[in-house]
Order: C-alpha cells, then structure tokens, then sequence
C-alpha cells in the first residue's frame, strides 16, 4: 500500500509541474502564485523603483520584486537566456525582467553601496569631534633631501636603514613639537606610489611637501610631483633644499616655480614658501610652523566616537609576525582585538606598534601604527572599517570579494578618446584630462599651446592638461591618468615596459603620434564629438643594434639582434634611442649572413639598411611597425609587445 501511495504522489507532481510550466509560458497565473502575487502588488504599490547593483544574482533580484526566483527562470528562457537561482545577472537581463513586472531599475555604483552599508551599520546621533595632527606627504625629485628632512625632523637615522640611502619602501611616521602638537609624515618611495594610493580612492594626505634642491633647482621629477599634488587636491607647501650649499640660488627656484604658475608668498602669491637646510636644519622649524598655520586654517577635525575608519599606507610580510600593514586612523579610537575590513581582507587586530616598534593600545585620528592579524595582505590605499561583531566582519569581506570577482569578468576600461567623443557629441563630457609627454621642449610648448587654443573653440569641453613633459611616457604618468581618470598622449615617444603594464592593469589609454596636426586634430574631433577613422601603428618587430657597420655606397649598416616578432624588407621603422623615436622610415635592404632575405624571425641576426638614414647607432632599437585604419569605437590590433619591452 505504502509504495503505491508513493507512486501515486510522484505522478500527481509531474503533473502539477507540467500544468504550472504551461501556465507560466501563456501567462497565466497559477494557484501556489497567489501568496508571492500578493505580495509583489503590495510591494509595488510602495514604489516601482527597484536599486540594485550591477551583476546582481537572479535569487536576489527574485526577493526585491516580491516574485518566485523560478517565475524569473522561466520569464529568462523566454528571453532567450539560460540562468539559474544563484547566477549573476547583466544589466540588461535585469531591466527586462523589471519592465516584465512594470518596475524601474536604478543600478548604484558597488562602491557606493559599500559606503552605504557603513553608514548603515553605525548612526551616531551627537559626533564627538576632536581636533587631529594634519597628514602630510614629502614629495620631490630624486636626491634632493626628502629624507634627509624628515631624517632631521624625528631625529633617528631612517637612511641606515634603507638600500643605498634611497627610500625602498612607503613609511608613516609622527613626531610631536616641543609645544606638544603632533604632525604625521608619508615618506614614499615617489609620488606614483601615492598617487597609486589616490587612484583608488584614498583621502591618505592633506599637505604635499615639494621639496627642491637650491642648487639644481627645478627638476622633471619636482613639476610631476606637483601635479600629483595638485591633482590629489592637496595643499601644497614648497620646501627649497639645501641653502648651506655654496652654489645655493634659492631665488632662482622661485623664479622657476613663477613660471610654471606656482607664485610663491615671499613674491606676492598665495603658495607658502620655506628655505632649509635638511643637514644644518636651517629653516625647519620655520618650515613645520607654516605647515601647522596651514592645518589650523584647514580645520582638521575628525569623530572619536564612531567606528574606527582609515587607509592601508602599506603591507608586508614580516617574520615573526605574518602580514603587517601600516595604517593612518582617520576616525574614531583603533584598539587591539578589533574586527576590521579592508577592502576584501579580514583581520582581527592583535598587535598595534608605533614607527619605532612600541607597543601601542590606542591610535586616535590622524596617527599611523602598524597593526598585525590580516589573513590575507591589503594593497595600498585599501579603506579599513571596524565591525563590532567579527562573524559580520568576515561575511562583509567574503560579499566585496565575490563582487570584486564579478567587476573583474566584466571590467570596464577608463575614459578613452572614442568614449570622450560619445559622450562629448551627447552633451556629456564636460573635461578632458591629458597628460601629454613628448620628445623635446620646442615640442611642448608647440603641442600644449595649439591644445590650449582649442579651450577657447570649445566652450562646452574644457582640455585639462594635468601634466606636461619631455621623455619617455612612464608608470607615473599612467598612474597619474588613472587617478584623473585622463588619457596619456606621447609626441614621438614610446611607453616603457612597467608603463605599459599599469596601463593595461589600469585601463588607461595611451595614444602616440607622429605627426602634431594629426594629434591636434584627433583630440579636437574628440571635444567636438566627431571621431573619424586614424591610422594606427601595429608593432610587428622588435630589434635591438649591437653593432653597426659603414659600407661605401650603401652607407650605415646596423648589425642587428631581432628580439621579437620580426623585420620584413620594405616594412616601415622606427628607430628608437632612449625611448624617444629619432628617424622613421622604411627598411632598404635586409641580409642574413651575406644572402638577401625578405624577412627575418625572432632570435635570429641580421643585417638592416634604412633608407635615407645613416645615423644609426650602437644600443637603438628598432621598431618595425605596420599601418591599420581603425574606425571610432574599434579596438586597436595590439600586434606583439611594445618596443620598450626589449628594454
């Protein structure tokens, strides 16, 4: 009797199941939907505006509207598209199954809903504020004192214990005056390192030390230092270094400085000034007066009875005591035992040290301490927000890892030329950041006059030249774009290998021309929304000259090593010489040993002639390249590795 019940009651459920399967493919309500409809029309009645977050699951998306998940899987096979319960959705799948149940999509930005869910876990009525010592960073070229300063300042010898004196690593460190008030220093390793922090977000500084060598005066690395600064919305002060020299002209930096638009106090201007001596500390006492005058007048005050709040400075593994990261509070008390996240690592605190490895049991706003127990190590400029319940601190952890895992399958690139142009032709760009690198100063100012010129033609668009150089494009001039959410624009120069790297890792675009009508007229078309088909050089071939060799009537022949790809006769080259490209033209002739070749591979040598050029010199790198039409919106053919690959 038993199995006969059983038998029965299986086939009475397929039959239900095919019922509700044909209903739901005429649209036609079933009885177990009454409940779930209900509750759908109440819901509704409350607003028919649904907000989520892209790549939402089906599952989730099922419970906002009030419906049954396997009502969406059906609504979804109808659609043309296979999904199942706990799968993430698309934007598009997701506003065709709204509009199926007349609801409004408003997707928020993951980082927003992240900030959202903070709020959400803490509301304090009455905020405590106090007073809190300003963040300062110390930037400048190299050699030029910046450790040397702080050094001075705190009194201990941070240089012995750095490889070859120079910075290797990203330190914070606090020292308090003799009245008693207290600043926090960033020592880095170079302002791309900061500004890779202020590329992802991280408020870390409020005051940007530049300091400049009296003696050498305004350096390449100074002018790319102050337009991090300025493009991270720091206030700037101006340190000139080393005044005890004999060959001291402090006068002549703030000459330099004047001209660049940067008009110093003493000269009448609104930027603080100091001159020092990191080795005598002349001036610099002078120099932290200022800097403490500046933060009064900034007001810096943060909550103490919040949730503890702040940034990863840096990270490392330390033996003994597993992953260490240096951090900077920014509200709130940080305590040991504290359950914490950082971005998607989890810790809970076990010790807390100061810079000079003291024990430390509470860090009040604005003070760096190096804390350990994270499971996994955070990256620089990583937010950290204390939970008070560790159980809810690894579930937030595991929830922003598996949307940073859904971000990275469907990665959307920064702005692009081809973006800019769009939106400038839908009325929705309203500026466009270059950084512009070239290969020499008649150059520059060439470029970044006629660029200018079209600010005036363009009242819509504003051009916004966040920096402008001379030299190969670098990994801080992409870091720099990525932060200003800007493009990187080279005249006859060539990125570098690490730059290429940050810039795919980034997804920065990086343009280089030839020709200045050509790059005039491509960002012009851009800011007027009208983008036409360019010509595009595709690497195919990277050789490197090991020797070069003069034959009567042929002229200079490069002995050559090919690194990459290869070089085909009659193919067009570029010959590069530190990163900057001196000649381009077309490969005359080609041998392999002594016989004539049409091309030569990958790892062989060769013998190349260039047509019309015989200056040719030991250490170029040759870069054989091909023209491609590419039309607005197309991806440019990405042909082998750069040429500055084989560098």
């Amino acid at each position: 009797k038993k199995d006969k019940k059983k038998k029965k009651q299986i086939e009475i459920d397929q039959q239900q199941v095919q019922a509700n399967i044909r209903q739901i493919l005429h649209g036609q309500p079933t009885k177990t939907k009454k409940k779930k409809r209900k509750q759908r029309e109440e819901t509704q009645d409350e607003g028919n505006v649904l907000e989520v977050t892209e790549f939402i699951t089906l599952g989730e998306l099922a419970s906002l509207m009030g419906v049954p998940a396997n009502e969406l899987i059906a609504k979804s096979l109808q659609l043309g598209k296979m999904v199942t319960i706990n799968q993430r959705l698309e934007r598009e799948l997701i506003e065709l199954l709204a509009a199926e149940y007349d609801y409004e999509v408003s997707f928020v930005d993951v980082k927003s809903q992240l900030e959202e869910e903070e709020k959400e876990e803490e509301v304090v009525e009455d905020l405590e504020y106090v007073e809190r010592p300003p963040v300062v960073v110390v930037m400048g070229h190299v050699d030029h004192g910046k450790t040397k300063l702080l050094d001075y300042i705190r009194r201990t010898n941070v240089i012995a214990g750095e490889a070859g004196g120079i910075t290797q690593h990203i330190g914070a460190y606090q020292v308090t005056l003799e009245d008693g008030k207290k600043i926090t220093f960033l020592d880095t390793p170079g302002h791309e390192a900061f500004t890779a922090m202020r590329a992802r977000g991280a408020q870390v500084a409020d005051i940007a030390i530049i300091v400049v060598a009296a003696d050498e005066g305004v350096m390449p690395q100074t002018k790319e230092a102050i337009s991090h600064a300025k493009a991270a919305g720091l206030e700037i002060v101006f340190a000139i270094n080393k005044i005890d020299k004999p060959n001291a002209r402090p006068e002549r930096v703030k000459q330099q400085l004047a001209e660049m638009g940067y008009l110093v106090e003493d000269w009448g201007g609104e930027y603080t000034c100091q001159e020092i001596s990191a080795i005598t500390g002349q001036g610099v006492d002078e120099l932290l007066e200022k800097v403490l005058i500046l933060a009064e007048l900034m007001e810096l005050k943060a909550p103490i009875n919040v949730k503890p709040k702040g940034y990863i400075i840096e990270a490392s593994q330390k033996k003994g005591l597993g992953n260490v990261a240096t951090v900077i509070v920014k509200e709130g008390i940080l305590k040991p035992r504290m359950p914490l996240v950082a971005g998607v690592h989890f810790a809970k605190i076990r010790i807390m040290f100061d810079e000079r490895g003291n024990r430390v049991e509470e860090a009040y706003p604005g003070t760096p301490v190096r804390i350990t127990g994270f499971e996994s190590l955070p990256d620089a400029g990583d937010k950290f927000v204390v939970y008070d319940d560790e159980r809810r601190a690894r579930e937030v952890a595991q929830h922003r890892e598996r949307l940073l895992r859904e971000q990275m399958l469907h990665a959307k690139s920064r702005l692009t030329l081809d973006e800019a142009s769009q939106k400038a032709a839908a009325g929705e760009l309203q500026e466009l950041p270059i950084i512009l690198k070239v290969d020499t100063y008649g150059s520059l100012e060439a470029i970044r006059d006629a660029l200018l010129k079209l600010n005036e033609e363009n009242e819509e668009v504003a051009l916004k030249i966040v920096h402008a150089d001379v030299g190969q494009i670098s990994e801080s001039d992409v870091m720099l774009a990525a932060a200003s959410n800007g493009i990187v624009i080279g005249f006859q120069v060539r990125p570098n290998l690490q730059a290429r790297e940050a810039a795919e890792r980034e997804k920065v675009e990086i343009r280089t021309y030839s020709v200045i009508y050509d790059l005039i007229e491509d960002i012009k078309n851009a800011m007027e929304g009208m983008r036409k088909p360019r010509e595009v050089q595709v690497p195919v071939g990277i050789a490197e000259v090991r020797e070069t060799f003069k034959i009567k009537k042929v002229g200079t022949v490069a002995g050559c090593y090919v690194k990459e790809g290869k070089l085909v006769r009659g193919g067009k080259v570029n010959v590069v010489r530190n990163g900057v490209v001196v000649y381009t033209g077309e490969i005359d002739s080609l041998k392999r040993h002594k016989d004539d070749v049409k091309e030569v591979k990958a790892g062989l040598e060769c013998g190349v002639h260039i047509k019309g050029f015989n200056d040719v010199k030991k250490g170029d790198v040759l870069e054989a390249f091909e023209i491609v039409l590419v039309k607005p919106g197309e991806e440019v053919p990405k042909g082998i590795a750069s040429v500055s690959d084989s560098e």
